[in-house]
């Protein structure tokens, strides 16, 4: 029980420090012409002004070329939620008239916040320019790819991250114009309903509003069914679709796992930092969609009206119990409609036995999710230490901690023996493993486990392997994660070694590949597990000694 609430404090407080990450816009015009269309159809060599045009089941769409590939942005493929709120998506009014993919679509509703706001740099290189704001009108996907025809190709769609409450599929670092390049793959990105608009649960307050409480995941769903049905005429292959995404979208990767509406919509699946073990019960989730019926001074008799309020009086009404300690819509509700268990609690979800599974997680996660809420953080010294890190692992004894971390790592300072420890004890660290675990258990689809322990430069050094590190390696994008992990021979040579493990992992589920070493299978006993840094290389259980410290350090 200890564990659990330990686990879902970690949580918690991962929600509580994620902010946007900005999104971008959509526009219309006339088509390009016949000569145009089928110029872009023949592979890389695509230069100039060439507008290619892709066809989806609602009407054509226009894109760019960038480096050689084809780039639709802001392609919608839901209506305007603002007349289903609270409700699941609508398929959108189809169109005769070629429509412009230039720009990235509005990011869903939610409280713009940007960690440079708070004085951080790290994300600084992701933001996309321009920045389209947010709208109701927010069901848009993107779409990269070498080609529109030719042989199918492997389909890799990303769902940010943010936790389930902020973000978009638009940030720069997410530019797919790399990664479809280097592996001959197309890629999507996603916009989706988040927070109090995705998952506050009203199945209670009458029929109109069931499956409310997951309406976010259900856009997810209406998105992969996008790419079942249209993926064909952007040169994928809609038998060979991967699911990945980093911290929340890790968490939406475990969840579609576990989700009846999402059965056969994908065939492979990576979280990275995100291991999603359980969602919210629905009376937790009734007890709070009534805090947020009061703060807009709504009753059960009146509570029909939330469907019609301004999109910012919600926003402020969350906001404002946010700052009372009080959350709504952090997560998916178990409702007995849409979802009918925990993803992966107390065992694997059977409904994806077959889908092969990539999980990891980076050594010092709680540097960001700890360190922009507590930046003293950094500078704890040996005498400051026993009292944070009896607060980030409440009931430990935080003495035998220290002494058996700096048993195992003599060289440890005070700031990074907290990082690890809360790291490998929440979470990221301990979640991954146990997620890792129950797959395995299965005897189904293999499971393949990685670690990052490279350390970023920038800042001196003071972030270690922090959370998203891994993002821009994995889209073998450093130059746009730049105030990430910086720029230089290093990043690149890791970028080229973990985006093709991705890259090998969507092609045929087994992340192998010439530049790594045979990177085993996952299981219980071994926990054969990749660490990615500059000499990449396979341990066994390569946290377990440090979390049996912890666990020593709880038992009393």
């Amino acid at each position: 029980m200890m564990q659990h609430m330990i686990l879902k404090r970690f949580w918690l407080a991962w929600v509580a420090g994620l902010l946007v990450v900005i999104a971008g816009c959509g526009q219309s015009s006339e088509a390009p012409g016949e000569d145009q269309i089928g110029s872009v159809n023949q592979g890389h060599s695509v230069q100039g002004d060439i507008r290619p045009r892709g066809k989806t089941q609602y009407g054509p769409v226009t894109g760019s070329v960038d480096d050689g590939i084809l780039v639709f942005k802001g392609v919608r493929y839901g209506a305007d939620t603002a007349a289903s709120r609270f409700q699941p998506p609508v398929p959108p009014n189809s169109w005769d008239q070629a429509q412009d993919a230039l720009h990235y679509g509005p990011a869903c509703p939610q409280n713009q916040r940007s960690y440079a706001d708070l004085g951080f740099t790290l994300f600084n290189s992701w933001a996309t320019e321009p920045d389209p704001g947010v709208a109701e009108d927010c069901l848009f996907l993107n779409v990269w790819t070498p080609a529109l025809d030719g042989d199918a190709r492997p389909v890799m769609v990303w769902l940010h991250g943010g936790g389930f409450t902020t973000g978009s599929g638009s940030s720069n670092a997410y530019d797919g114009v790399r990664l479809a390049n280097r592996g001959n793959v197309v890629v999507v990105t996603v916009n989706h309903r988040l927070n109090i608009f995705g998952y506050t649960y009203l199945d209670n307050h009458g029929s109109d509003f069931a499956g409310s409480g997951n309406v976010g995941m259900l856009d997810l769903v209406a998105a992969l069914q996008w790419v079942q049905e249209n993926i064909a005429g952007f040169g994928g292959d809609p038998d060979n679709v991967l699911i990945f995404g980093e911290s929340g979208g890790g968490w939406k990767v475990s969840t579609l796992m576990a989700m009846d509406a999402a059965r056969g919509l994908f065939h492979k699946a990576v979280a990275q930092s995100g291991p999603g073990l359980t969602l919210m019960e629905a009376d937790t989730a009734a007890a709070q969609s009534d805090a947020l019926i009061e703060e807009l001074g709504l009753t059960s008799e009146t509570v029909e009206k939330i469907r019609t309020l301004p999109m910012g009086s919600l926003l402020e009404a969350a906001s404002r119990l946010a700052a009372d300690n009080q959350s709504v819509g952090s997560r998916p509700v178990v409702d007995g409609v849409y979802q009918h268990r925990h993803p992966f609690t107390p065992v694997a979800p059977e409904q994806s036995k077959t889908v092969p599974l990539m999980i990891g997680s980076t050594r010092t996660e709680m540097s960001l999710l700890a360190g922009i809420r507590q930046p003293a953080l950094f500078h704890l010294t040996w005498d400051t230490l026993p009292g944070a890190l009896s607060q980030g692992i409440p009931g430990v004894d935080a003495a035998a901690v220290i002494a058996g971390y700096r048993a195992l790592h003599p060289d440890i300072d005070a700031p990074n023996l907290y990082f690890e420890a809360t790291t490998d004890h929440g979470v990221f660290g301990r979640g991954s493993f146990e997620l890792a675990d129950r797959k395995a258990d299965q005897g189904g689809a293999p499971v393949y486990q990685y670690y990052l322990t490279w350390r970023t430069p920038v800042e001196n050094g003071k972030w270690g392997a922090t959370h998203a590190l891994d993002i821009g390696f994995v889209f073998d994008n450093v130059a746009k994660s730049e105030s990430m992990s910086g720029v230089g021979d290093e990043q690149q040579a890791l970028a080229d070694v973990m985006s093709e493990a991705w890259l090998a992992f969507a092609r045929t589920g087994n992340p192998n590949h010439e530049n790594l070493p045979e990177w085993p299978e996952y299981t219980r006993v071994e926990r054969a597990t990749m660490i990615f840094d500059n000499t990449s290389y396979v341990a066994s259980d390569p946290r377990g000694r440090e979390r049996a410290v912890i666990d020593a350090a709880l038992a009393d």
